[in-house]
């Protein structure tokens, strides 16, 4: 296993760390805004546009800014580079809020690699469309997205 562990953030986040080059970024950003502006140490990076939406009718054709196979592609292509290098690599996802997009997308590479996810508790906002076409180009993977009660149960646990 290359990909040691997965992260998904907000762009106001990812935009203020410095960068890491053991550490891969999924730039996700809205098709209406600027590429976020990441640290160039930052060396393994995917950059993406579309909008966090779904197709109002699954019978209509999709919208121009939604997530497409083709991007599910980009990503499964991304991925497995990175598990194929040589040395370990930390990947982090960022969106627009760090919520639904990125939290998807998140959720598809630890599912896919067996690494761990930070705050996977979180990521119940996850959103459905995207993981739905990345696992067409896994139909075995199960990509399971949390109930909101694990996050509440996390901010009530007792921290030691």
């Amino acid at each position: 296993m290359t990909i040691s562990q997965v992260f998904y953030t907000s762009r106001k986040l990812a935009e203020s760390l410095a960068g890491n080059p053991y550490m891969a970024v999924i730039s996700i950003t809205d098709p209406t805004t600027p590429e976020a502006r990441l640290d160039p140490m930052f060396r393994h990076v995917l950059r993406l546009s579309f909008f966090d939406a779904l197709p109002a009718d699954e019978f209509m054709p999709p919208l121009p800014g939604l997530f497409d196979l083709a991007m599910a592609r980009q990503i499964d292509a991304f991925v497995g580079e990175l598990q194929a290098a040589p040395f370990q690599l930390s990947v982090m996802v960022h969106c627009e809020y760090g919520v639904s997009r990125s939290a998807a997308v998140a959720l598809f590479i630890a599912a896919l690699t067996g690494a761990p996810l930070a705050a996977r508790e979180f990521a119940y906002e996850a959103n459905q469309w995207v993981i739905d076409r990345l696992q067409q180009l896994h139909p075995q993977l199960s990509v399971d997205i949390p109930l909101p009660d694990s996050a509440r149960d996390r901010r009530h646990a007792a921290r030691a």
